[in-house]
């Protein structure tokens, strides 16, 4: 008797090692001899390999490499060379972008700020020519380039944040400092400066988009798993020729929403969800100081935010009616 198999059987999913096609004349070689691994098999394909980096994504990997090992050591320095305390510390660390007094100086002293505009410009390249890297193989395997454009809504979140406002600003004491709770702290400021980031209306669509990503990726793994015995996997195999697995899951969902996706639109609902997330943002933090300086304030003068309740009126400030001694 034949017995469907999934990753959550005893057989791993396994085929023939693929090198996949051949590389267009001049091209960088394929690094590394693809080989089956069993604890990858575990969770997915088992086939580890060939990677593809060729010389751009090599230089991507060499600039993010000198930008995290500037960052590291800034860090540990801070801390007097102390290993213990390095590790103890880490979370809290940070190396802070210069201060508002240097603009946007690009000649900066190396410990008041220099280390942290060169990261910046290192890690940055190293992003963007990983982006290249990504839209190339995507055009050479000819296939769609949909990861490259949600990289690049990332990336457009990340110059924001990093550059574009700063510019705007005029000082790169705006941008945010490379540490894990220091940007944590920074964002917590940011929001508090300018009247609380939550009556931001793109700040809000950002959060619909995440939230919204989040729970249609959930409804349709879980979608996939409850037909996975049906072949629902495959689901290539099911856009082209729907087999029982996406009858009983477009039936489940008309039977308890009203509606299906299908299950190739499914991705473009997730994907669209996703990019936007970023994207919206970055336009968000984009506005704020530039054009709104007070979120809460323009969400009164718009009618979107209630007035704080008189708690005690008629109380007055005696400094300000001659009372004070």
């Amino acid at each position: 008797m034949s017995e469907y198999q999934n990753i959550f059987t005893a057989v791993q999913v396994r085929g023939h090692l693929e090198y996949g096609p051949p590389l267009p004349a001049g091209d960088s070689p394929r690094a590394g001899k693809p080989y089956f691994e069993y604890w990858l098999g575990k969770v997915g394909n088992a086939q580890l390999g060939p990677t593809y980096l060729g010389v751009i994504g090599t230089l991507s990997i060499a600039l993010g490499v000198a930008a995290i090992v500037i960052i590291g050591l800034n860090m540990w320095a801070s801390v007097g060379w102390d290993p213990i305390e390095f590790v103890r510390q880490l979370f809290w660390l940070a190396l802070e972008p210069p201060p508002a007094e240097y603009g946007l100086q690009v000649f900066i002293p190396l410990n008041e700020g220099g280390w942290w505009l060169i990261t910046g410009f290192l890690l940055t390249l190293s992003i963007i020519l990983w982006w290249v890297r990504m839209y190339r193989r995507a055009r050479q395997l000819e296939v769609g380039t949909h990861v490259a454009w949600a990289f690049a809504s990332a990336i457009w979140l990340f110059l924001v944040l990093g550059f574009l406002r700063p510019l705007l600003m005029g000082s790169w004491s705006e941008a945010v400092p490379f540490g894990i709770f220091p940007h944590l702290d920074w964002t917590t400021a940011f929001s508090l400066r300018y009247g609380n980031l939550h009556y931001n209306p793109f700040h809000c669509l950002a959060i619909v988009f995440l939230y919204g990503s989040v729970l249609l990726f959930a409804m349709h793994a879980a979608t996939i798993l409850a037909v996975a015995r049906y072949g629902g996997d495959r689901e290539v195999e099911q856009i082209t020729d729907r087999g029982t697995a996406s009858e009983r899951a477009a039936l489940f969902w008309r039977w308890t929403m009203g509606f299906n996706a299908t299950m190739e639109s499914i991705h473009r609902w997730a994907w669209w969800f996703a990019v936007l997330t970023p994207l919206t943002g970055g336009i968000g933090i984009l506005l704020t100081g530039t054009v709104v300086d007070n979120w809460y304030l323009w969400g009164i003068k718009h009618g979107i935010v209630a007035p704080l309740p008189d708690v005690f009126p008629g109380v007055v400030d005696p400094a300000l009616s001659g009372g004070g001694q």
